[in-house]
């Protein structure tokens, strides 16, 4: 994903290519991702561009923006593989390359393009945003050009160690630290915390650091803090003046060396024959040298099992040794309660079902009580009919019962003398 450092090649080439220029044509087709997610649509952007002239660019963190003549203005963020291109200039980084090999250089615009411009006069600059995974973002925010930052979501984010020294400073960062209890890493990865550090860049601090990332961030020391802070600075700083192009980071970063994994041939050692490791921290790949990144405090796999697991475990254990409670008592399918509930009687478990069974009674004319008042008012009509019918004879209910269908009633009491006439009667005549 592209971070803080190829954001800032970004920015450098639209400046140097765009700023100044007026937007004389632009096609963007309408994207339910690139655009649509983030409450825009394509020809929406292409009218808000038309006829500007682009005033400045810039950036915080992972986010860039064009501040033109008039609102609204274009916030975009490059997603997983989006990309600015300009006609005629080799505006991608060595990575970026070796990605997009195979592409024809030569085609405008070029692939997975999601909007591509034109500005007038000469000379004529073409620029196309490109996005293959359709993890980019491209916005409109109506504000006036110095304000964008107080806007979402750049307001959301955190401070850029780059763009503001003044606000990014070692008290803020050991404040976010103490006030935090998450692995350091993922303390890094948030935006909202640090903005511009991606996974690349928060493996080469804590590398440059010698700091492991597992290690929660509120179980630092204020010395360890002081080395995170400057790691930050020299490693972002560093790589947005070389413009992210790799072949120009120093000698000793991670990053030359990190890139191996799952790859055939690739070193799983640093020259110096120091072992390379991947792990997983807060959902992402980290790269770690365990002979340099030493843990010092707690670590998330410290508190995979804690004390208290420990027992839990012994508990558990005991009661899968313990006898099971007599079957019909409870459903297989709880197994989990029927082992907590082992260690009881076969008494203590019928009356917890006695009990049930009461709760079950009393709840019943709590029912009655939340029906309405028609139906309380057919219940003492139908008492009162209760109450009449009880004053009457005996077979006085069954015949008011069944008035309906009297006949039905004396033929169920007679059929049987009657099939015995019958039957006697034909006797008679086959023996005649």
């Amino acid at each position: 994903m592209p971070e803080i450092a190829e954001v800032a090649r970004v920015v450098h080439f639209l400046r140097l290519h765009l700023v100044g220029k007026t937007i004389s044509q632009v096609a963007a087709p309408d994207d339910a991702n690139v655009f649509g997610k983030v409450g825009t649509s394509g020809p929406a952007f292409a009218r808000a561009l038309t006829g500007k002239t682009v005033v400045d660019v810039g950036s915080q963190g992972k986010y860039f923006w064009m501040v033109l003549s008039s609102p609204p203005h274009a916030v975009l963020h490059l997603g997983m593989t989006g990309w600015v291109e300009i006609r005629g200039v080799q505006t991608g980084y060595t990575r970026y390359l070796e990605r997009t090999k195979g592409r024809d250089a030569e085609a405008w615009p070029p692939r997975f393009w999601k909007f591509h411009l034109e500005t007038g006069g000469g000379p004529k600059v073409e620029v196309a945003f490109t996005d293959s995974r359709r993890f980019g973002r491209i916005r409109l925010v109506d504000c006036p050009g110095q304000d964008i930052r107080k806007h979402s979501p750049l307001v959301e984010n955190g401070p850029d160690p780059v763009v503001d020294k003044d606000v990014f400073t070692e008290a803020f960062l050991r404040q976010k630290m103490r006030s935090r209890h998450v692995p350091v890493k993922a303390l890094l990865l948030d935006q909202s915390t640090v903005s511009g550090i991606g996974n690349w860049v928060g493996d080469e601090i804590l590398y440059q650091a010698k700091l492991h990332p597992e290690q929660y961030c509120d179980d630092f020391s204020d010395a360890d803090v002081a080395t995170l802070y400057e790691a930050v600075r020299r490693v972002c700083q560093t790589a947005v003046d070389k413009l992210g192009d790799s072949d120009e980071f120093p000698a000793d970063w991670l990053f030359r060396h990190r890139w191996g994994k799952g790859k055939k041939d690739s070193p799983t050692t640093l020259p110096n024959g120091d072992r390379i490791t991947h792990i997983t921290v807060g959902g992402r790949t980290s790269c770690v040298v365990p002979s340099v990144q030493k843990k010092r405090g707690r670590t998330t796999i410290d508190d995979v099992k804690g004390e208290g697991e420990e027992e839990e475990e012994k508990e558990v254990k005991e009661e899968k040794s313990a006898t099971p409670p007599p079957e019909g008592t409870e459903s297989r399918f709880f197994d989990g309660k029927k082992k907590k509930k082992a260690v009881n009687s076969t008494n203590n478990s019928k009356a917890k079902t006695k009990t049930k069974a009461a709760e079950m009674v009393e709840e019943r004319p709590s029912k009655k009580t939340r029906t309405s008042k028609s139906r309380a008012a057919k219940q003492e009509e139908e008492e009162e009919e209760e109450e009449e019918e009880e004053a009457k004879p005996a077979p006085a209910p069954k015949t008011s019962r069944k008035s309906n269908k009297p006949k039905k009633e004396e033929k169920v009491t007679e059929p049987p003398p009657d099939l015995g006439r019958r039957r006697s009667a034909r006797l008679g005549r086959a023996s005649g």
